[in-house]
């Protein structure tokens, strides 16, 4: 390897670890609570050392919670690609999402960044919100795409994926808060059975 190549390597190395350092650091004091100074100590860096990769806190935010957006849409598309029919791959489209903030609450914390400082509009920036909406919308475009191809208008399988992120999310707030005892219920059962019902009214229909 020439003296480049481990210089970039090098970096690559710091990145990943700053990264890493930065998903912790963030996933315990959310947004408003971190500084790059946090992040450094905690990755054992100067400050100096973040800002050559990133300019500020929200770009490195933006970044830790684009790589969240990506893991999720990774474990969507391998939910479904073994998978034939419509049906079952919109079922599992729309279940994976749940399933995997169910299983890592960490990501749907940093994912909710907009609600930390209460129910006022926020944001990383205009284009970097832009950019992670995008990433989300790439990530439940399965669930869209399935549901045209079993019968839904496009209409109707845009409204599908609002309907099963707004569900999906309520019942992750409850089940994360401990609420969800309150109504001697399963989150994963009324989610398994509400995907159910919607498939069932586009055959339907």
């Amino acid at each position: 390897m020439t003296i480049k190549g481990k210089r970039v390597k090098i970096a690559e190395e710091k990145r990943k670890m700053i990264l890493t350092s930065a998903r912790e650091v963030f996933s315990e004091n959310g947004l408003e609570g971190t500084s790059l100074r946090a992040v450094a100590a905690h990755a054992g860096y100067t400050p100096g050392a973040l800002y050559f990769h990133f300019d500020s806190k929200e770009a490195l935010y933006a970044e830790v919670l684009n790589l969240s957006l990506q893991r999720l849409e990774e474990r969507i598309k391998s939910e479904i690609e073994t998978l034939t029919s419509h049906e079952e791959r919109l079922y599992a489209s729309g279940l994976a999402f749940f399933t995997f903030y169910e299983e890592n609450p960490i990501d749907l914390d940093l994912g909710f960044y907009l609600f930390r400082g209460g129910m006022k509009p926020a944001g990383l920036g205009r284009e970097r919100d832009i950019a992670l909406n995008q990433a989300l919308e790439d990530a439940l475009s399965p669930i869209a795409e399935e549901a045209e191809k079993l019968g839904a208008t496009e209409t109707e399988a845009n409204l599908l994926v609002v309907d099963c992120f707004a569900h999906a999310t309520g019942l992750l707030l409850l089940l994360h808060t401990g609420r969800i005892r309150m109504f001697n219920a399963s989150a994963s059962v009324r989610m398994k059975e509400y995907v159910s019902e919607k498939i069932e009214q586009i055959k339907n229909k």
